[in-house]
């Protein structure tokens, strides 16, 4: 496994599978553009095939907000969602907060890395889930 912090190397094509269960996904040309103008990344490629990803958008000085982490189902169960939050923490290692949502059935996941549940508030415009 190889993991980048670029999208050096990254095209469309190499981005399907992701965003299971979404009513409205965003394209593989949505999901590479995200990924391009996200703060941080960690990408996981194995064999030239994206597997997973991570992304961070930050201030740069104290706060660092987490949306997206995804690894393809068959690439699920592996230690790759484990690592790419790992390596996300380490590139926000001087960030005071660092937050995410998630489902509730993803808590002890994140728990268990050592992140702790907290209350949040949300607002979701379905009609731009799929970015366009």
């Amino acid at each position: 496994m190889n993991y980048k912090h670029t999208i050096d190397g990254i095209t469309s094509d190499l981005l399907h599978g992701f965003f299971v269960g979404w009513p409205n996904p965003p394209s593989p040309e949505t999901h590479l553009k995200l990924l391009g103008n996200s703060s941080h990344i960690v990408i996981a490629v194995d064999d030239n095939k994206v597997v997973g990803f991570i992304t961070a958008t930050s201030d740069g000085v104290l706060s660092a907000y987490i949306p997206f982490l995804e690894v393809l189902p068959e690439y699920q169960g592996k230690g790759i969602g484990k690592e790419l939050v790992k390596r996300m923490l380490e590139q926000l290692g001087s960030i005071y907060m660092i937050d995410l949502c998630c489902e509730d059935d993803l808590v002890p996941f994140y728990e268990k890395i050592g992140m702790f549940r907290s209350n949040g508030m949300l607002f979701r415009n379905y009609d731009r889930q799929s970015g366009v």
